[in-house]
């Protein structure tokens, strides 16, 4: 299951909050823009909060972030007791300390649509997924912890 893991994690938040994002950077950089420090913050909070998910899904839930090969149990605990979706809010932590360090608009933009994908992907494929899989246990759930932050 470890090759699982780590072929999901490179595959998915690897390409998403990563490599495009370091792609828009170089590009952004040849062009004249600088690096501004003030992006490390919420790059590397986000960073954190991402393997701290992936941690959780691996070792609580028994399974990876793809969905070829999801938990098999759900995750409450650690920073999914905050919010169901933790590890899409690190990923859009991320994308905004990408943004904000090379004071880039296309890198602001990229991570609207993703954090905008990232919300109709949890209505219209993961609860349902959840509900269906959960049941009682996610409804519970999904009364006592907000979808995202709030």
């Amino acid at each position: 299951m470890i090759w699982r893991a780590l072929l999901a994690f490179l595959a998915l938040p690897g390409v998403v909050a990563i490599a495009l994002p370091a792609w828009f950077a170089a590009s952004n950089l040849r062009a004249g823009g600088r690096f501004h420090a003030v992006g490390l913050l919420p790059l590397a909070a986000g960073i954190v909060l991402l393997l701290w998910c992936v941690r959780d899904f691996y070792v609580t839930g028994k399974g990876t972030l793809a969905p070829w090969s999801p938990p098999k149990h759900l995750v409450t605990t650690g920073l999914y007791r905050y919010s169901r979706n933790p590890m899409y809010v690190a990923v859009a932590v991320m994308l905004i300390g990408w943004a904000l360090a090379f004071m880039s608009r296309t890198l602001a933009m990229y991570a609207g649509i993703v954090i905008l994908a990232f919300h109709f992907r949890v209505l219209l494929n993961e609860e349902p997924f959840l509900a269906r899989t959960h049941g009682a246990q996610w409804d519970e759930y999904r009364a006592r912890v907000p979808r995202w932050l709030m």
